[in-house]
């Protein structure tokens, strides 16, 4: 049996840019909450740069990533809910940082659909894209036992900030939103059972 993706189903991505105009004392200085956005839509190379800035890969010879992860187990998966992309269908997608791809995973602008689950948080249906993050605890829990759902937890703060630091480097505005209904938001973005959503980062143009 061939469990491998359709072509069709993937969508390349832009290569991220690994300089910029901001230094990270400047981006660490200007971080802030942002939650109202301009109803304008996102590019793909910026949302590439997002993806990239929560799990790309910094070392193709040993697989390391952007944020630091307990023997290098990497328990977080990356989810995208497209809502105004421009050349990218709305849509629910799933990053791949070895191939920096996404696999399309389901159609439909799901923005409200999180916003609910996330007990009506309005920022969360008005960023133009929303990143997800979600932990597969076993993949530290088999090596490290108990003591490893903290390590999770942690690189799960690593990643965020990442994405945090990201858009202000790119003058977007993100907002950390932590309360929603677990099983709604795996449900939204079909999640397997063995994932567990963290975390929501919309994400948009500042107002």
């Amino acid at each position: 049996m061939n469990d491998r993706p359709n072509p069709s189903e993937i969508v390349k991505l832009p290569d991220p840019v690994h300089d910029s105009g901001m230094s990270l004392e400047s981006a660490l200085r200007k971080r802030r909450s942002v939650r109202e956005y301009a109803k304008e839509p996102l590019t793909l190379p910026e949302v590439s740069q997002l993806l990239w800035s929560a799990q790309g890969v910094t070392d193709r010879v040993e697989g390391l990533r952007t944020v630091p992860s307990a023997g290098a187990l990497f328990p977080l998966e990356v989810y995208l809910v497209a809502g105004q992309v421009t050349d990218l269908p709305s849509g629910v997608y799933k990053y791949r940082p070895r191939g920096h791809d996404m696999l399309h995973i389901s159609g439909g602008d799901k923005r409200r659909d999180l916003a609910s689950a996330a007990i009506r948080q309005s920022c969360v249906g008005r960023g133009a894209i929303v990143i997800v993050l979600s932990a597969v605890y076993e993949r530290v829990t088999s090596t490290y036992g108990t003591r490893g759902i903290m390590y999770v937890d942690n690189e799960v703060g690593l990643a965020a900030e990442n994405v945090c630091l990201q858009a202000v480097a790119m003058n977007l505005g993100t907002v950390y939103v932590g309360a929603f209904d677990d099983r709604r938001v795996k449900k939204i973005l079909g999640m397997p059972g063995n994932e567990r959503p963290r975390c929501l980062l919309p994400v948009g143009r500042p107002r």
